[in-house]
């Protein structure tokens, strides 16, 4: 079980795909993310003015499909060794357990998607937890810092 600091858990990367469909499992080893940063956001077909109307009385409203409510992941990170993503390409799918956390009120509530194992925690009136996400490759990056013995890199997904 990972360490705890305070009320919240250090929370970690997981990315899961079809073994037969690759040369090796993706993964966020040991020294390729002490500097993990996540962005979970709507995708574009989700959000934009161009969802939202004014009625003849000038009250704004969505028009926004409700099948499109789905999440883009934006994953980066830094560290002295680079991630295990050898063998992903655009398009295909995996299973990411999120280290973005998101909220919901607890009373009369429940997550929107399914929450990693283990990551649901209250606090007050809210409830906590890291969603699990069957998505797609989108495009990935690695770069190397020679001289200064470094990684960053970046993977961006999209929910199925």
């Amino acid at each position: 079980m990972p360490p705890t600091w305070g009320p919240y858990e250090f929370t970690t990367l997981d990315i899961e795909f079809d073994m037969a469909a690759s040369p090796g499992p993706p993964g966020v080893n040991p020294l390729s993310a002490r500097a993990l940063k996540g962005t979970l956001r709507p995708i574009d077909a989700a959000q934009g003015l161009d969802k939202l109307r004014r009625t003849v009385n000038g009250t704004l409203v969505s028009v926004a499909a409700p099948q499109m409510w789905k999440y883009r992941l934006e994953v980066s990170g830094a560290d002295m060794a680079p991630p295990a993503l050898d063998g992903l390409f655009v398009g295909m799918a995996v299973t990411v357990s999120s280290h973005v956390e998101t909220a919901f009120l607890t009373a009369g509530g429940a997550p929107s998607r399914t929450a990693v194992p283990g990551s649901l925690r209250f606090e007050g009136d809210f409830s906590y937890y890291r969603p699990q996400l069957l998505m797609l490759i989108v495009e990935h990056e690695i770069e190397r810092d020679e001289w200064a013995a470094a990684y960053t890199w970046k993977l961006s997904l999209e929910e199925v």
